[in-house]
C-alpha cells in the first residue's frame, strides 16, 4: 500500500488561498447584487446604464464564486469564463466611465477601474486567472 496521493485532476481551487478568493468573490457578489437590487427597485430611471451594469457585475460575481468554490472541470471552465468577461469589464466600463464620465453619473462597481471599492475590483480578474492557471 503507497502513502502517495494520486492527483490526475487539476487541484481543487476552493481550497488553501482559493478559500480567501472564493470569500472574496462572494462578498463582491453579495454587494454588487443587492447595491444593485435596491438601485433598481427604487431610483432605476436616475442611472439605468450604471445600475444595470452593477447587476450585471454581481451575476458575474456570483458564476465566479460558485465555480471557483466548486472546482470540478466543467467549473473550472465556467470560471476562466465568468473571471474573463469581469475582466473585461472592468477595464471597459472602468475607460468608458473615464472618457464618457457623463454616462455615469451614478458609480458601478467597475467605474474607474473599481476606484470606489479601493481598485479591488481591477485587481481581483487577474488574481482570479491567476489561481486558475496555478492550480491548473
Amino acid at each position: 500500500m503507497s502513502d502517495t496521493v494520486d492527483r490526475s485532476g487539476p487541484a481543487p481551487t476552493g481550497q488553501g488561498f482559493g478559500r480567501i478568493l472564493v470569500a472574496v468573490y462572494g462578498l463582491f457578489a453579495l454587494a454588487a447584487t443587492a447595491r444593485s437590487g435596491v438601485q433598481i427597485a427604487t431610483k432605476l430611471s436616475e442611472a439605468p446604464l450604471a445600475y444595470l451594469l452593477s447587476a450585471f457585475a454581481g451575476i458575474v460575481y456570483i458564476v465566479a464564486t460558485v465555480s471557483l468554490a466548486r472546482g470540478d472541470v466543467s467549473s473550472r471552465r465556467l470560471a476562466t469564463m465568468a473571471i474573463s468577461v469581469e475582466l473585461v469589464g472592468v477595464l471597459v466600463v472602468g475607460g468608458a466611465s473615464r472618457l464618457f464620465p457623463d454616462s455615469f453619473p451614478h458609480a458601478t462597481v467597475w467605474t474607474g477601474f473599481g476606484s470606489g471599492y479601493g481598485f479591488v475590483p481591477l485587481v481581483l480578474p487577474f488574481v482570479g486567472l491567476w489561481w486558475l492557471r496555478h492550480t491548473r
